[in-house]
């Protein structure tokens, strides 16, 4: 008897606490948790390189696994996208995976909600914002020099590798002051491989590609610290303006107290972050744009005829046949005429978005789509209107053996080059390459700067035709066949 006793006081909360778990699982989405840390972040890696699925229209779904250590909830569509920028900060915070935390830091804006998100950003966007960048249109124009040591006279170049190199150059110029020299490729080297494993299993072992991008984190952290407090300095002898670059506009970022409004870890946390987010979006924005033209003969032509119009002046320049020196750097009024160009990059961006969506981190539980989300869960949404990795992604989660709800769309036929011409044409949440609400991209300006002036030129002095098929995969971004290999033609010296 006792010994009954024993077993049943040992085996009734067992009981309850199965039969609890069950009852309340049945309220979270479908799917399965997978391997404790591991879950599925390696068949989710394996399908984002891949990329094999047919295309397919963007799909709104809410689907339950594991990634990267913690409990995921995948939800996307534009009712999705609309729910998490708009949603209280009090039910769901920005959240990066471990590895991206670990090595891009904890103070970066997309850690950061709330006062603390609101004063830093705005430390980023008061140098990133239009009436900044006016200034350095200009300046991007060093994209002329890289082209023509680069690409001029070469038969054949590989395009992502180039424009990797030409973001690193731009944003390193214009936003830190780091000209070329050995210092600034110390730098590169370091930043290449911290960025290898911003999207890993954090296990950090010797040896692994995990803990190599941790060691170069560390130095380029360090090498970011050493340009604060040379800047810094610069700003107490009144060598340097607050408005020089982007640290010395963070540095000179005050509160109410006229204290540092921004602390020197959040000042290297962000600068990483916006050298990271530069370095790859763009590239990656540039380099689809060009295999987008090199596919539609008539796209080209179109956007080539738009700048041969820019290249006009005024009116009254056009009626007597004058033409805009071929020397002369572009302007900030010429880039809002490439009308056409940005339409062709927006429509890039929706078929092919760098950054396929964000982690949220739920600070309750609340519920979404009639599931439970629980405290503490990753919620992965998916920022894509239409793409082929959605398709991939899709066909994971189906062999994973989730249920998903769905609606589709078919918004990609409005689009086409015209569509994003009229912006009130485009459904709201719907186009989110830039994340939207509080959460979009403060460099989103400069990213449209860095693309039209690079394309411009491109365009203007060379055509290209593809030596590769159209396949790529994502390694968590797109990364076409063999960096893109084209062939060179050129059309005029620089």
């Amino acid at each position: 008897m006792n010994i009954f006793l024993a077993i049943s006081l040992f085996l009734i909360p067992i009981f309850f606490l199965l039969t609890k778990g069950r009852r309340s699982s049945k309220r979270l989405p479908p799917g399965s948790l997978g391997i404790s840390l591991i879950g599925q972040s390696l068949g989710l890696l394996r399908a984002m390189r891949a990329n094999t699925a047919e295309n397919g229209s963007s799909k709104e779904s809410e689907s339950m696994l594991s990634l990267f250590g913690n409990p995921t909830v995948f939800i996307s569509g534009q009712a999705a996208n609309k729910f998490v920028f708009t949603s209280d900060s009090s039910a769901l915070s920005s959240h990066q995976t471990q590895s991206s935390r670990k090595i891009l830091g904890e103070r970066n804006i997309l850690e950061l909600s709330g006062e603390d998100h609101k004063r830093v950003r705005g430390a980023i966007v008061s140098f990133l914002q239009p009436e900044s960048l006016k200034q350095y249109v200009g300046k991007i124009d060093g994209v002329k020099k890289h082209l023509e040591m680069h690409w001029q006279g070469k038969p054949q170049v590989k395009v992502l590798p180039l424009t990797k190199i030409l973001a690193f150059d731009i944003i390193c110029s214009l936003l830190f002051r780091l000209e070329q020299g050995a210092r600034k490729d110390r730098f590169v080297t370091c930043f290449q491989e911290m960025i290898e494993e911003v999207w890993s299993i954090p296990i950090n072992l010797p040896f692994t590609r995990y803990n190599r991008s941790l060691k170069a984190s560390a130095k380029v952290r360090n090498m970011v610290k050493e340009l604060i407090r040379e800047k810094r300095v610069e700003l107490e002898q009144k060598v340097a303006s607050p408005c020089q670059d982007l640290i010395t506009r963070m540095l000179s970022s005050r509160n109410e107290n006229n204290e540092e409004a921004v602390t020197e870890k959040e000042i290297v946390d962000n600068v990483i972050l916006v050298m990271v987010a530069g370095h790859d979006t763009s590239s990656v924005l540039i380099t689809f744009t060009m295999r987008l033209l090199a596919n539609e003969p008539a796209v080209y032509a179109a956007v080539l005829q738009g700048i041969y119009t820019l290249d006009s002046l005024s009116q009254r320049g056009r009626d007597s046949q004058k033409r805009k020196p071929s020397g002369e750097f572009l302007k900030w009024e010429d880039l809002a005429k490439m009308k056409y160009t940005r339409r062709v990059a927006m429509e890039t961006l929706s078929i092919h978005p760098p950054v396929f969506g964000g982690f949220r981190k739920a600070l309750k539980d609340f519920e979404y789509g009639g599931f439970l989300i629980p405290k503490g869960w990753q919620v992965r949404e998916i920022l894509i209107l239409v793409t082929c990795f959605f398709s991939a992604i899709y066909l994971f989660l189906l062999l994973n053996s989730l249920s998903i709800i769905l609606e589709l769309r078919t918004l990609h036929v409005t689009f086409r080059y015209s569509g994003f011409g009229n912006q009130a044409s485009v459904p709201p949440y719907s186009f989110v390459a830039f994340r939207g609400g509080p959460r979009t991209c403060p460099g989103y300006e400069f990213a449209r700067i860095e693309t039209l002036v690079t394309i411009h030129y491109i365009i203007t002095h060379f055509t290209w035709k593809l030596c590769a098929d159209n396949s790529f995969s994502r390694d968590p971004m797109p990364v076409p066949t063999q960096g893109l290999p084209i062939q060179l033609v050129p059309k005029k010296p620089f």
